[in-house]
Formats: structure tokens, sequence, C-alpha cells
């Protein structure tokens, strides 16, 4: 099978930057299950037991040009994962930093190093996106204009233009990997699953007028290992399960864990206007505002897309979202919120 070939032991190390996050560790854990000897992970700690299982730990970042020449040495493979997730456009100097400044060190490492392959973890953000419910692939032209208004998506946008300007060359080949929202289990920096420990939590007062498209972690990391194999040179890989508006994700999250979904609903203006007042409002009283007008705002957005080309050439096949949220739920439950909390 294509997988097990992807899969197949090398001698030289396969290298994960941000291999402890949400997506690194379930490609590690999968990588660990199917025998792989030679996994180095790169990152700002790597826990025991990953240590354990064999794995290389290198403990720094992707900006420190002495961290990464270390990581990179004797590599055939990265998986470009490292990164920071925010969505406050106050952070747009770290996220700067670590996607586009550090991907370029990360690209000139790896082209001294002679590493052969880079499989680039970005988001189906620097795409899909729109006010109405138009459903995206890869040949649309990525949506500057929109996404600039947003310090995250803005970077990874330029992350990719600096992956595909950075890492060339005869034999050489970049893949790039566009996931939609990452749920599942074992997210334990709620890096991607926090929305819908919030909703669990009754801590979302209504529901947004726009749309989001989510994808099972475990099925995302079965296609990044894929791509290894599969991914054509400088080509993306838009990867989701589903595309529903918030009102549909709430009423299944709603059937799943016995927490009724917010019934309220707030015209789109008024929503971003209220958010940003509010926030401007806990400002001036030295204190952190309970909404983020930017999420207010993404959340008036649609993330629609097809997933036909991953299908196509990686064999991506995702599973049920209703596995995908069940699992979300009862991980967040038993680890986040206590087990019987819904009882």
């Amino acid at each position: 099978m294509a997988k097990t070939k992807a899969l197949a032991k090398t001698e030289k190390k396969i290298l994960i930057t941000g291999g402890t996050g949400f997506l690194g560790t379930h490609i590690v854990r999968q990588f660990l299950d199917a025998g792989e000897k030679h996994l180095r992970v790169m990152a700002s700690s790597v826990p025991e037991w990953m240590k354990d299982a064999g794995v290389k730990a290198v403990e720094g970042s992707v900006t420190n040009r002495e961290h990464v020449a270390k990581a990179v040495k004797n590599v055939s493979t990265i998986f470009h994962l490292a990164g920071k997730v925010s969505r406050d456009n106050e952070d747009a100097a770290a996220m700067n930093k670590i996607h586009v400044e550090g991907t370029r060190i990360l690209c000139e490492a790896a082209k001294e190093a002679d590493v052969q392959t880079m499989i680039l973890a970005s988001s189906s953000g620097t795409i899909a996106v729109s006010e109405d419910e138009q459903v995206f692939d890869e040949t649309f032209p990525q949506p500057v204009d929109v996404i600039s208004r947003w310090a995250y998506y803005a970077s990874k946008y330029y992350q990719e233009r600096t992956a595909l300007a950075e890492f060339d060359g005869d034999d050489r080949r970049l893949v790039i990997m566009n996931p939609s929202l990452l749920l599942g289990p074992d997210d334990e920096r709620l890096s991607s699953t926090k929305p819908v420990l919030d909703f669990l939590a009754r801590k979302i007062p209504y529901s947004p007028s726009g749309g989001l498209n989510f994808v099972d972690v475990r099925d995302a990391a079965a296609a990044f290992i894929t791509a290894v194999e599969k991914g054509k040179h400088q080509e993306k890989y838009l990867l989701g399960a589903a595309n529903m508006t918030f009102h549909e994700f709430f009423g299944r999250l709603e059937r799943l864990s016995g927490v009724s979904a917010p019934t309220l609903k707030v015209p789109k203006k008024l929503a971003m206007a209220g958010s940003t007042i509010i926030e401007s409002v806990f400002k001036n009283w030295g204190k952190a505002s309970p909404v983020a007008p930017k999420e207010v705002e993404q959340a008036e957005y649609f993330w629609y897309f097809d997933s036909s080309k991953a299908g196509e050439e990686l064999g991506f096949a995702p599973r049920d979202p209703q596995e995908t949220l069940h699992d979300s739920i009862s991980y967040l439950q038993k680890n986040f919120l206590g087990e019987g909390v819904f009882s």
C-alpha cells in the first residue's frame, strides 16, 4: 500500500519541526506505529515518551540558525509544522518571525544539508475564504485582500511564498498541505479544539452567520505522511472533511454532547461592531476582553472547499465527521471538564 511505502525505513532521518504540537504528535505516533526508527523532532521541549520511543530530540527554535543547522544534519525529509496560532493581530510580529523568517532559515539550511523533500503545513485559510458559500479548490486565486486583514493567515500566505522561493533546485520537492480546522483527540494545548471546548463550557453566546470546514487530525496526519511519496512538487493540497454553517456545527455538537446550542442570532455588522466596543471597554479597564473582534469577524465568513485533489492524488479519505466530533468531545470532557460532567 502507498502508506506503507511512505513509511518505509530510511538511513537518513525524518525531521519534524513542531513535532510536539497537535498535528505533529499524531504524525509521530503514526510513524512509530509503522515501525519508523529514524525520527527526529525539533521543538522547544520534547516529551519523555517520544525520547523513550527512540525519537531523537533537538530542542530549539526554527528562528535560530545554529539550532536549525543541527536539526537538518543527515535528514532526507522535513515535515515543517512549527508555528504559532493566534487570532490577535498584535501577535503579527511573533507569527511572522516563526512562519516567514523561520521558514527561510530552515529552507536555507535544508538546501545546504541536501535535504530532498519538505512537507509544509499551511492552512486552508490561505485559499478558501469568502463572504458567501462559495466552495473553493486549489485552482482558485488566493484571496490576498481578505486574508491580509488577519495576521495569522497573512503570515501563512507569506510562509508559503517563502518556501516556494527558497526550497528550489534540482532533485528537491516541496509539497504544501492546507488542512482546515483540526479536530479530534489529544489536543493538549487546545491549539485547535478550543472552539469545541468553549461550546461545551457554554461560552459561545450566539451562532455566527458564517460557516467552517474541519478535518480529523488523524486523517490529516496520514495525508501528510502519504505526501512524502505521492505529493507533487510545488503543489498545494486542501484537506477537509465537511463544510458546515456554524448553526449546523453547533447542532451536531448539541446532539453529541447534550449541551444546548446557542439560539441567538446576531446580524453580521452588529456582531462585529459589538465585539469591537466590548474589547475597547475591557481594555480601558485593563482587563482581557471576553470576545475577540478578529475571531468574530472570521466567523462571519465561509471557509468552504473541496478536497477532491487530495483524494485523487494522495488517497485522502476522511472519516465520518460524526466520529471526529464525538472523539473531540470525549477527549475534552475527560481532560478539561471532568468525566461525567454532562451525565
